[in-house]
Formats: structure tokens, sequence, C-alpha cells
């Protein structure tokens, strides 16, 4: 079943619309980093983010 991570749930900009989706955290993991770069200027993706991100990815329905 599809995963999907919402950036407003986790990030700094609560307006941010961005939402990644994948079949494993793995794969949702890695669009969170580019999206943090890219969008929100975060070079570095820390522990707490990782951690942050982990609780907030729900099954799709």
């Amino acid at each position: 079943m599809p995963k999907v991570l919402r950036c407003k749930h986790i990030g700094p900009d609560k307006h941010c619309l961005f939402e990644a989706r994948g079949e494993t955290n793995e794969e949702i993991l890695e669009q969170v980093a580019a999206h943090a770069k890219t969008e929100h200027g975060i070079e570095q993706v820390t522990e707490e983010l990782v951690e942050a991100a982990l609780s907030k990815i729900v099954e799709e329905e």
C-alpha cells in the first residue's frame, strides 16, 4: 500500500504543500531530503529530521 508524508507536518513552513509518496520509507525519505534542500535550503538532513519524518509517514487512503 502506498505511503505519504506531507511536508507541512514536519517542516519549518507549515503552509508547504509538498507531499512525498512511495511504497517504502526509504523512497519517501529520499524525496524529502531533495525537497528540503531545494525548497527550504536545508543542506544537512539531521537525525531529528529523519525521526520526525518517519513518525509522520502514513498509509495513503
